[in-house]
């Protein structure tokens, strides 16, 4: 059984996925608390599912993608046989982490997106390392940043830790706090291998997450 916050087709709007119709398995619950979560309505409450619940209605949807996201998913243990799962039904499936948990038991077909807390976040001392061990051309590292401190402190993380060499790596200005054209400014003078990341969702419907 899962706690699930909800279950919705839209088109993704991160990483590089984005503009793809996907089907979001919402997790209810998360240990961090960082400044600027859009998803606080997914810390409590939610709804018991049963992995074949969840499995019918994802499939009512006949999709080719899923995005299994939070909250924080891997803060239910049994978020590892839904992955398992989904993949087994020839789903294209992502994994949508803060970083702050173990990721080395999560199915090898999934697509691990996994977050690198800066400093502006609070929770930067949660971050967990070792996950970088695990990670593959198959993944992909983001990293929201709230101000110039949080851009040069992930670039430094990113050049100190050859994170490009490990996979895909994402720069993502956290909503209404770092314009985006500042970013993309910083990224272009220091010719940084990462990709800017824009949330599409919000750019289309706003403050409306999750739609």
């Amino acid at each position: 059984m899962l706690r699930i916050t909800e279950i919705f087709y839209s088109l993704q709007g991160e990483t590089s996925r984005m503009g793809l119709p996907t089907v979001f398995v919402r997790l209810t619950g998360c240990p961090l608390r960082c400044g600027y979560c859009d998803t606080g309505y997914a810390f409590s409450g939610g709804k018991s599912m049963s992995i074949s619940e969840i499995m019918g209605e994802v499939a009512s949807f006949s999709p080719r993608y899923v995005t299994v996201t939070g909250g924080e998913p891997l803060a239910q243990a049994d978020s590892l046989v839904l992955l398992a799962a989904l993949c087994d039904r020839g789903y294209s499936v992502s994994l949508e982490t803060s970083g702050a948990l173990d990721i080395a038991r999560v199915d090898a077909r999934v697509s691990r997106i996994v977050d690198i807390k800066t400093p502006g976040s609070g929770e930067v001392e949660k971050n967990h390392w070792n996950n970088l061990a695990y990670l593959t051309s198959h993944d992909e590292i983001k990293f929201v940043l709230c101000d110039r401190a949080d851009y040069d402190w992930a670039r430094q993380k990113l050049l100190e830790l050859k994170l490009d060499v490990i996979c895909p790596v994402l720069f993502s200005p956290a909503y209404g706090q770092l314009v985006p054209a500042d970013l993309a400014a910083w990224i272009l003078q220091d010719q940084l291998p990462v990709r800017l990341q824009l949330q599409l969702h919000k750019l289309l419907w706003g403050e409306c997450v999750g739609r």
